[in-house]
């Protein structure tokens, strides 16, 4: 019968083996479901476990890009001016620079005002004189070239949440800074080729509704175009629909639910520019066809997005009637001239708008066939460093009760890395590899440093207590060890170094996993072995 009260340290330890073991094959792993990892590597790969792959070991695209920008910096104003000063920098440069209002971002708690357009777009000396024109005291030595951190932070999670949506399991969205001082978002996406991840994250994927009706002026009749719907009006998209001959909709779409006060504007405007009448039936409904500019005469809701109008429609009756009595609870329907154009507006409405042009700078692409050689080959580098290691350590005690032991207090602490890394479904590359394998290294050294410090005085090992007494005097000199090797890693593990950083990661979780489990639970092994050879006595 074991002693719970004195094994629990491996009972815990049998017990995480257990939960990395779900985590790892059971149905629980992240790589089990439908993020996308399993049809893009566990299957094709013929791998039985929820782990995940990066680039150097199941191929795929990295890009890096800059957002394109420029930033007043030390710039001081109120905030309740927010609105006039976007306003005044965007009637300044509107005209020559096709400057939108969402073109300007104002950044009162960094003292910041972010131009989403590049020096060669729009010059510096231009955007110094809109901002002298809205009233601040500001130079070109003020204008750096870039954005700031809060606008790279958005760009990261509408990234991450576009390739999220796509299903592409591993994928990692980074940012990461030059010594020169310049920033760039990387983009690593397993699975996938150059032309997809382009497809993906090249465009800033701004959707707008606009409402397009005439205008008669004296001369002739023009077409009035005013911005409905944009980010922020869509509170909930339930996913793209394709075409079907049971719908009253004969073409793939996409349902989306407008907020309250999104809802109540576009029943208010439809209803005042006479959509509801005219543009339903009749000569004026609309009738655009791709590749069209919009028609003076008609009536239509443009779908536009990054500028360029995807598709056109008209109105339903029934949704005519509805928004002129009164009862539009906010359901809407964009169509689409195809299931792809229709998937790829569903992306951009979950994830949002990048805040500015992720102009591309570089491209990368690893082969699967490639990448396939790398897996046996980092699984074979690791097993040779084990069974090294394990050598040396039975050379060295020439006792199996002792050796045998702290080899598998060492495996498992792998096992427990590698269960941890399905969980929170990291993507495996050769730098993780790499920190595996410092792991076992550094896991060993621990080991043999508490072996060494007991059997080396077992004559005076005689009671439990005096053993805990030695132990906690490894254990001191062990956990010094490990909070220097923390300390060191941890500049690593916050920085943006690339592949350091995912090295620098698991050492550091390796060691808080050794120093808070395995490396307890190899000394109630020794306590057991030790206080056992004493009653042999």
């Amino acid at each position: 019968m074991i002693d719970v009260r004195d094994n629990w340290r491996v009972l815990m330890l049998v017990v995480l083996c257990a939960l990395a073991a779900v985590a790892l094959f059971g149905p629980l792993g992240p790589g089990a479901g439908g993020n996308g990892a399993t049809d893009n590597q566990t299957q094709a790969f013929g791998d039985p476990t929820n782990l995940q792959y990066g680039l150097d070991l199941a191929g795929g695209t990295r890009v890096r890009g800059q957002l394109v920008g420029q930033t007043a910096e030390e710039v001081q104003f109120d905030t309740n001016r927010e609105s006039e000063i976007t306003s005044t920098i965007v009637s300044e440069l509107q005209g020559e620079y096709n400057v939108e209002p969402v073109d300007v971002q104002t950044r009162p708690n960094s003292n910041a005002i972010e131009l989403y357009k590049s020096p060669d777009q729009v010059p510096q000396s231009a955007f110094v004189a809109a901002l002298n024109a809205a009233g601040l005291d500001v130079s070109e030595d003020d204008i750096s070239v870039g954005v700031t951190d809060t606008s790279r932070e958005q760009a990261v999670r509408v990234l991450e949440t576009r390739i999220d949506e796509t299903g592409l399991g591993g994928s990692s969205v980074t940012t990461t800074q030059t010594p020169s001082g310049e920033h760039f978002i990387v983009v690593e996406v397993p699975g996938a080729d150059r032309e997809r991840v382009e497809e993906l994250i090249g465009s800033p994927g701004r959707v707008q509704v606009m409402l397009g009706y005439p205008n008669a002026t004296e001369n002739a009749t023009e077409p009035n175009m005013e911005v409905l719907l944009e980010e922020g009006d869509f509170q909930r998209i339930p996913g793209a629909t394709p075409a079907s001959a049971s719908d009253t909709i004969n073409l793939p779409h996409v349902r989306i639910q407008l907020t309250d006060e999104a809802a109540q504007r576009f029943q208010e405007r439809m209803v005042e520019t006479g959509f509801t009448q005219n543009g339903v039936r009749g000569p004026q409904q609309c009738r655009w066809e791709e590749g069209e500019e919009p028609d003076p005469n008609q009536y239509c809701l443009y779908t536009v997005v990054d500028g360029n109008i995807t598709s056109a429609a008209g109105l339903n009756p029934d949704l005519a009637n509805t928004l002129e009595s009164g009862n539009f609870d906010g359901g809407y329907v964009i169509t689409t001239n195809s299931m792809e154009e229709a998937r790829q507006l569903e992306v951009d409405l979950r994830a949002g708008a990048l805040p500015s042009e992720l102009r591309i700078e570089s491209t990368s692409y690893i082969s699967p066939s490639t990448a396939q050689i790398f897996k046996p080959l980092a699984l074979l580098t690791a097993f040779l460093a084990w069974l090294a290691v394990s050598l040396v350590v039975y050379v060295w005690y020439r006792d199996v009760r002792v050796a045998v032991p702290m080899l598998v207090t060492a495996a498992s602490e792998v096992f427990l890395l590698l269960g941890f890394a399905a969980a929170i479904g990291m993507a495996l590359d050769l730098s993780h590899i790499a920190g595996l394998i410092a792991v076992i290294g550094t896991g060993l050294d621990d080991l043999i440093i508490m072996a060494d410090e007991i059997l080396q005085r077992r004559d005076e090992v005689k009671t439990g207590r005096v053993f805990q007494s030695r132990f906690r005097k490894a254990f001191w000199i062990i956990g010094m060890a490990a909070g220097t090797t923390i300390i060191a890693m941890s500049p690593l593990a916050v920085l943006s170094l690339g592949d350091l950083r995912g090295f620098a990661i698991v050492t550091i979780v390796g060691v808080l996993i050794g120093v808070l489990v395995t490396r307890p639970a190899y000394g109630d092994v020794l306590r057991k072995l030790m206080l056992d050879d004493v009653k042999r006595k």
